[in-house]
């Protein structure tokens, strides 16, 4: 376990992140220890594992996988599960409607077959919803419940799928492989389940056939299973092909189906060691909670969150099993909660930063969060009391303060229904997982998440480990620069779809994301490039869900190391060095062909310094080798076209300022008397800024090509710095101070914060009040300020308290040093504390601290030391 830093608040529920490998093939059979390993592996021996199989053991599986979807006849009469039935019933109400006005060449009205796979995938699952209203048990009189010829309609319409649309594999398998290996798969696996009596008696080979084809379409697997060293069968996707697997087992009467599929799903579980890859696969959870999908895409709030309501319900499916492996899962799940899950999501808002493609999607952050709400009502019946409690406090506090608490009618079982509301009805009292003041350094992500009472600030990098942005299947049209040092700043209080969602991502011009510094050209969308979703060319190796396209055009990386940052208690830095994407690299270096499009990035050298009261931001270098103009926006706001939005400030020589347009401004306040929200900006050294404020008019399909041709109008505030064509490199510096009035904006004339240096080599703060000194350096070579001399790339902070302690974080931003040492000069210090690692070591006029960062993946590693 990593050692804490004094100042930082203890966590009810520390406990080690890491799950190892020896501990994951611990719970597994003996016999499928080689479907984790490989042939010819060597292992050590492993703890005798619980039998598992046998008729009892699927009777109980199959229970409780009726449980999870349909739920129970004690969950179901409860009055709180009432909506939850009710909405059930209608949904099938409408789909056998559908059905009944269905045209040729259709099961269900308006959704042609033939030529499309996600209206194939949709027609599968409007099929099991009417399935999941025929089994859901219930006290009220039902239209659908129970009713024999209802269930094989939909075991009659399932056949008639197989035959002419799905069974013949040399016909299908077009568009989108998810479709295929995944998304049909699971909507029949659970019919099958659903129905299973029915399909014995009515249609009794249908389950073999299914089952069958469902093997062959597993394309991107080995000899119809799952394949560990695909790059398809990883994370989400993984969990989700072994879940399915587990009910066809079950439906089968197939154990060995369902233990090879138990142990394939077991490998999610795993902490990620990037320096010790198993099968190649970078997809999972790490250890400071980050989360991965696709190789390199931050992604906690959409493929995380859909890992973690897959391998919960895995948990409730296995549980009194042979299958279920102990406790052990649940606790290494809660982990993933507390590190991962809660510090992402502010006030019931998944934040923006780590949903990928999902920004472009109109769904909000509420309903985010209410997937990882039920998932978590779950988990807490399969943790220790202490971990429950907590757990369940989580639970109440989103409920509480968030201005659109989940709707448990959404859940998907009946049974967390009802188990909500019995959290909710505890005497646990409502308590978030992460403490009011808390600093998360995501970096095995590029990501950062720094909160307060009353705000918190996110912050999304990229590097050539993680991408810059995430576009595919015409979702996220315009997404070049959201892993450019784009932040979200979330103000408590306000309902976040007034400030964030899909109206921000509509609205804001992608060039002027807040904290973004771009070089000012048009580009064009992929579709715009291209005429179709994807680059198609398959003789350079670019088809739909080729690694070439990924590479490219789905989720580029960036191609420098410098990507990081360090964490002192509740205290932060993070910097980037700006550049171009993989992409261009390739296409410089003669990789590409002629017609295929890439776009240089700008420069620049940036640091964030994430303190108690502001977030301060230097940049150095700032500008294009290309001679192209370049925009910086320090920060990006939306209000409603009606708000009378109020833009104070004032110059340097203490001038005041109001309005919009560009001037030597010392500070400036938004303020949105709608919202009752402000937000202060200090303009610590640099050009003149530029305040603009406009109305902008334009459709939710702009940003994705499925979304409805909503027009949305909203006032769009910017503040930043515009460089012409052809101007030198800037550096500036500011700070951004949430909820700031004009006193406090005042104050910072000679106040507390101090910068000591920004330049391309080095960046640093010092905080007299706090007694802090943050640090950047980005070169090698010596790098001298402030009392510290630090060697190399690095991240540090220092700080020293009234008692004559010191404490210091160091990191390394690049991942790639064995060692950084920093030298405190004045008086010698001796340890008190020292995380693995660290050591101390006496020089003239100071102490050196030698930090072993080698495989740390830029982990913070500290000491406090004394006179």
């Amino acid at each position: 376990m990593r050692k804490r830093f004094p100042a930082e608040p203890a966590d009810p529920l520390e406990r080690p992140v890491h799950f190892s490998r020896r501990a994951l093939l611990s719970l597994l059979p003996t016999a499928t220890v080689l479907a984790v390993t490989g042939p010819g592996a060597a292992a050590a021996p492993l703890p005798a594992a619980p039998a598992a199989g046998g008729a009892a053991d699927r009777a109980l599986l199959l229970a409780n996988t009726l449980a999870v979807f349909a739920g129970t006849a004690e969950s179901n009469a409860r009055p709180e599960v009432a909506a939850k039935l009710a909405a059930v019933e209608a949904t099938a109400l409408t789909r056998l409607g559908a059905m009944d006005g269905a045209g040729e060449g259709e099961i269900f009205r308006g959704v042609p077959l033939g030529t499309s796979d996600p209206d194939l995938a949709r027609t599968f699952q409007y099929l099991y919803e009417i399935a999941l209203a025929v089994r859901a048990p219930g006290p009220a009189p039902s239209r659908v419940r129970g009713d024999r010829a209802v269930a094989e309609r939909v075991i009659d319409a399932l056949a008639r799928l197989h035959d002419t649309y799905y069974g013949d594999q040399s016909t299908g398998y077009y568009g989108n492989w998810f479709t295929w290996e995944i998304g049909i798969s699971t909507h029949v696996s659970k019919s099958l389940v659903l129905l299973r009596d029915e399909i014995a008696a009515h249609r009794p080979s249908l389950t073999a056939a299914y089952t069958a084809s469902m093997d062959a379409y597993l394309r991107n697997g080995k000899d119809g299973d799952v394949d560990l060293d695909s790059r398809f069968h990883t994370g989400a996707n993984l969990a989700d092909i072994t879940t399915n697997r587990i009910l066809q087992g079950a439906v089968l009467g197939d154990d060995a189906r369902i233990t090879k599929a138990v142990a394939d799903q077991l490998t999610v579980f795993a902490t990620i060691d990037p320096y010790d890859l198993r099968h190649g696969v970078t997809d999972g959870f790490y250890e400071d909670g980050s989360f991965v999908q696709h190789a390199s895409v931050a992604y906690t709030g959409s493929y995380g969150k859909g890992l973690l309501t897959r391998v919960v319900q895995t948990v409730k499916i296995l549980d009194g099993t042979g299958w279920s492996g102990g406790g052990e899962l649940a606790g290494t799940v809660r982990r993933w909660v507390t590190d991962g899950f809660a510090p992402l999501i502010h006030e019931g808002w998944m934040m923006e930063a780590v949903k990928g493609r999902g920004v472009s999607r109109t769904g909000t952050g509420y309903a985010d969060t209410a997937a990882v709400v039920e998932a978590v009502v779950d988990l807490s019946a399969y943790v220790p009391p202490g971990d429950a409690d907590a757990l369940a406090g989580w639970v109440k506090q989103v409920h509480t303060i968030s201005p659109a608490p989940p709707n448990p009618a959404a859940f998907v079982s009946p049974v967390s229904v009802a188990r909500h509301a019995d959290v909710l009805a505890s005497s646990v009292p409502a308590r978030d997982l992460t403490p009011p003041a808390h600093h998360a350094a995501f970096n095995a992500m590029d990501r950062t998440v720094h909160r307060r009472p009353g705000w918190s600030f996110a912050l999304a990098r990229s590097s050539e480990r993680i991408s810059k942005y995430e576009y595919m299947s015409g979702e996220n049209l315009a997404p070049w620069f959201q892993g450019d040092g784009a932040h979200h700043l979330y103000l408590s209080g306000q309902d976040q779809t007034h400030a964030y969602g899909i109206d921000h991502v509509t609205v804001v011009d992608p060039l002027r994301l807040a904290g973004v510094t771009a070089p000012v050209e048009r580009r064009r969308t992929v579709p715009e490039l291209y005429g179709t979703l994807w680059y198609d060319n398959p003789e350079r190796g670019f088809t739909a869900s080729s690694e070439a396209q990924n590479t490219y055009v789905y989720f580029p990386r960036g191609t420098g190391a410098h990507s990081g940052g360090a964490r002192l208690g509740p205290y932060g830095t993070a910097s980037m060095v700006l550049g171009d994407d993989a992409a261009y690299a390739a296409d410089t270096a003669g990789l590409l062909p002629e017609d295929f499009v890439t776009h240089r990035g700008a420069r620049g050298t940036k640091s964030w310094f994430m303190l108690d009261d502001e977030i301060v931001v230097l940049a150095a270098g700032v500008g294009d080798p290309a001679g192209r103009p370049v925009t910086t926006t320090f920060d990006t706001r939306i209000a409603d076209p009606g708000t009378a939005v109020g833009l104070t400030g004032e110059l340097r020589g203490g001038a005041p300022w109001q309005g919009t347009g560009t001037a030597p401004l010392s500070w400036l306040r938004y303020a949105d008397p709608v919202e009752g929200t402000a937000v202060g900006y200090v303009l610590l050294s640099g050009p003149p800024a530029t305040a603009g404020l406009a109305t902008v008019t334009r459709s939710r399909r702009a940003v994705r090509l499925t979304n409805p041709d909503t027009p949305v109008t909203k006032q769009v505030f910017t503040l930043g710095l515009d460089q012409p064509a052809g101007a030198p490199p800037a550096s500036f510096a500011y700070a951004l101070v949430p909820h700031a009035t004009a006193r406090r904006l005042r104050s910072y004339a000679g106040g507390p914060l101090t910068v000591l240096a920004n330049t391309v080599r080095l960046q640093a703060v010092r905080h007299a009040r706090l007694s802090l000194v943050a640090v950047n350096t980005f070169t090698p070579g010596l790098h001298r300020t402030a009392g510290l001399a630090v060697d190399g790339p690095a991240s540090v902070l220092v700080r020293r308290t009234p008692d004559g302690a010191t404490s210091l974080a160091v990191s390394d931003p690049t991942t790639g040093r064995d060692t950084v040492s920093v030298t405190l000069h004045g008086r010698r210090l001796r340890p008190v504390h020292a995380d693995p690692g660290v050591r101390t070591v006496p020089v003239p006029g100071g102490t050196r601290v030698e930090v072993t960062t080698r495989h740390a993946y830029g982990r913070s590693l500290g000491a406090t030391l004394r006179p």
